[in-house]
Formats: structure tokens, sequence, C-alpha cells
């Protein structure tokens, strides 16, 4: 578009896009969809997840007592049921929030088999779709692999329940293979190091935490606890509630009428952002920064000093933010992340010394954040350390590269949109549409020779 002024457009786009703030209070707009207490406006229902930032017993609120519960059973209580009898939980999980029940020892040997050997792509798919324009951004290559399937599926826009829970099935399974090879071709392509690509061996009945670790090594080796660590990050941040961004997304995309694909394609553009899946990173970057100006991470004057100098604006992206700290819905207390933290030490006791020294730099700033945070803002909740938290700093324990940190949420998630998808189908009559309020003077059309 040779001759446009383009700072002008800039311009005019962003004075007569504005809209002023006491406008929201006079229409009484929620912004985000939420109230100023962080609670969000009740768009739906469902039995998948529930989110409670607290508890409440006999009328009072219990302090640290945050909840999150799949399908009405208490996070801490499905996950010690499963580590108690040293089961990997991914797949476990997986069953109860598709289909709302626990299975028996026969079903979920039967639906860890079935997610296995699905664990397979079209023929030359990898070479034809995968490896071509291979890109940093593995979430895009990701949508862009889920769109192409399309392509491969004589049923891809079938709506019905079975079509449905196959495709969810298929998806669930191959979500791995795709992140990862994606991964592998731009570190062969855009990096120049050595291409590995591994099959899963569909004999060997692996779990998805296992598969992800022996599909990104070269060697395929990874300790039972590492791959337990996975499997716990990944049961963590399989579902949320349906009020998150990437599920309300599948959500309103499925209200629609539109195909599985087109639908996971909006949920993973939506989990893309830095305000939802690329959290972890934003948490790894600050990290590395800290480190870059503290030499003694067991010197808390410092430390101190820095989280403040991040809530000044002072250091690292000046955003004003502590990376980590706080959540929408939860006040002080995020359940998953009291979960993780113990496989976090676990896993820091595994590698190490110097791991477990940034893992006591990890526990200082969790207990200074909230008092500093506290001190500088002005608060209407609790504030603590929700699990992206500490993600980043696992993932990087695991060697796994920066670059699929937010797929390996999507691996995760992507069961959660499936069951979601699911229950709107089964539930919705009407597309989803909410009203915007309209705060434009009338105006008058001008002929070109007057203007």
């Amino acid at each position: 578009m040779i001759g446009l002024d383009y700072e002008k457009m800039l311009a005019l786009s962003e004075k007569n896009n504005q809209i002023a703030s006491d406008l929201y209070k006079k229409y009484e707009v929620k912004q985000g969809l939420r109230d100023e207490n962080g609670k969000g406006v009740v768009a739906g229902l469902t039995t998948i997840s529930t989110v409670y930032p607290e508890k409440v017993v006999n009328g009072e609120v219990v302090p640290g007592a945050g909840e999150l519960r799949y399908r009405g059973i208490a996070i801490d209580e499905l996950v010690d049921g499963f580590v108690l009898e040293e089961r990997f939980g991914f797949e476990e999980t997986a069953y109860l929030l598709l289909f709302g029940e626990l299975p028996n020892e026969n079903e979920l040997a039967e639906f860890q088999q079935l997610i296995s050997s699905n664990r397979t792509l079209p023929t030359n798919f990898v070479r034809d779709v995968v490896m071509k324009a291979s890109s940093a951004d593995i979430m895009n290559s990701l949508s862009r692999s889920v769109l192409t399937l399309a392509s491969y599926d004589e049923c891809a826009d079938d709506v019905s329940l079975e079509n449905v829970l196959n495709q969810s099935l298929m998806l669930i399974s191959v979500f791995p293979l795709l992140a990862i090879y994606a991964y592998h071709a731009y570190n062969h392509y855009n990096k120049e190091e050595s291409m590995y690509i591994h099959l899963p061996k569909l004999e060997d009945n692996l779990s998805t935490a296992e598969t992800l670790l022996m599909m990104l090594r070269p060697d395929r080796q990874y300790t039972k606890q590492e791959a337990q660590t996975l499997d716990m990050a990944l049961i963590l941040h399989m579902e949320h509630g349906g009020g998150n961004n990437s599920t309300f997304t599948t959500r309103v995309v499925t209200s629609s009428g539109t195909d599985t694909y087109s639908t996971i394609a909006a949920a993973l553009g939506s989990l893309k952002g830095p305000k939802h899946g690329g959290a972890n990173i934003k948490v790894t970057q600050m990290m590395a920064d800290l480190k870059a100006n503290i030499s003694d991470y067991s010197d808390e004057a410092a430390v101190r000093q820095y989280l403040e100098d991040l809530l000044d604006k002072k250091a690292f992206d000046k955003k004003g933010l502590i990376y980590g700290m706080g959540h929408a819905i939860y006040s002080d207390n995020d359940p998953r992340a009291a979960i993780f933290k113990r496989y976090v030490s676990k896993l820091a006791e595994e590698k190490g010394e110097d791991a477990r020294e940034e893992y006591e730099l990890y526990a200082l700033i969790e207990r200074l954040a909230p008092e500093i945070i506290g001190s500088k803002r002005k608060m209407f909740k609790g504030v603590s350390a929700n699990i992206d938290f500490f993600s980043g700093f696992v993932y990087n324990l695991l060697g796994l590269p920066e670059e699929i940190y937010t797929p390996i949420f999507a691996i995760a998630r992507i069961v959660g949109w499936s069951a979601h998808r699911m229950e709107e189908l089964i539930n919705s009559k009407k597309i989803i549409r909410p009203a915007y309020q309209e705060v434009t003077e009338d105006r008058d059309y001008t002929k070109m020779s007057d203007r």
C-alpha cells in the first residue's frame, strides 16, 4: 500500500477506538467478564470441573483453602489416589473428565491402550506438514497441524457426539507427536541442530508423560521421578473450570456448530497468549533476569529489593508485575501450586545441589512476594504463587526447551477442551452471543467533496 500514511492511520485508530474508563462503570460493564474482586460473570453451567477461590465452613471463610474439583472430586484427593497406588495419572484423569466417572482397572487398561494405539499420524504427515515452514512458534505449528488434519478426515464436519468423541480421542493421542515433531523440525532447520524423530512404541503402552520425554530426548531415556513430575504437571494443567479463556473459547466456537478441528485451533490461539498459557515463560525469563542481577540466592535483602524494583517498573520488562504471583480466581492459595511444589522439591533433590539452591530461591520469592505486593498495591483479595510460578522451573529441570512450555500446557488442556466441547454440544441449543453497549454519538455521513 504505497503512499499510505501509517503513522496517521495508527493515530486515528488509537483515537477513535479509545473508550473512556468511566463509561464501563456507568453502564455496569464488567471488563474481562469479572468484577473488581476477580469473580467471573456466570455464563453457563458445567459438571466437568469447578474452581473455588476459598472454602466456606459454617459461614466462615477458611484461609488458604482454594479448591479445584474434577467432576466433583477435590484435586488433592484425586492425586493422592493414584500416587499412593504408584500409577501415572494422566489417562485416569482424562477418562474421569471425558466420561464423568473414574475407570475401573479394566476400563483404565483399555483406555490407556486406546490412547497409545491412536498415537499415529497419516502417511507422510510429518514430512509434508510438520516439517514444512518450521517455526520457533510451536503453538502456531500445532494449530496448523490440527487444521490440516481435517483434510485427512472424511467426516471432519460431522458434529454428532460419536464422531466428535472419536475426533477428540484422536487429538488427545496425537498432540504430543505434533508438538514434539514441530520442535525437532525447528531445532534442525532453524537452529541447525541434529534431527531426532522417535516414533512411539505402541506396544510399550507408555503414559503420555513418558511418551513426551522419550520422543524429545536423543537417547530416549528418563527417570521415574522425571516422568512422575511431568505427569503431575499435565494433570494439574488438564482442566480449570469452564471460565478460563481457552475453555470459554472452546464453548463459544462449539456453540456456532463448527467442526472439532476449527474449535481446537481457536482454543490453541487463546492458550498461546502470555496472559494465559504463555505465563510460565514470563516467569522463567523473569527468574533469569533476577539471577543475572543477584549472585547470592540466599541474600534475602537483595531478593526483596529486586521484587520491589519489579513492582516499581525498574526491573525486567518494566511492566510492574511479579510473574507467577496471583490468580484471577484464587486468593491466598492455588491448590495446584501446593500439590506441584512437592514434586518440584523431589525433582530438585534428584538433580543435585544447584537445583536445590534454585528451589530455595523460588521458595524465598514465594514467601516474600505476597507481602511486598500487599504493601505496594491496593488489594481486593490475597495473593499467592500460582502453578505457573513453579512449572517453568520444573520444565527447565527436565531439560525441556522453552519453545514447548506452552505446547505442553496444550497437550494437557486438550482433554478439558474436549470434555467441554462434548458438554456444550449435549446441552446448548443457542449460539453464545453476548451484548456490547454502543457509546458512540450519532453522526451524519459526509460527502467526499466536504471531507
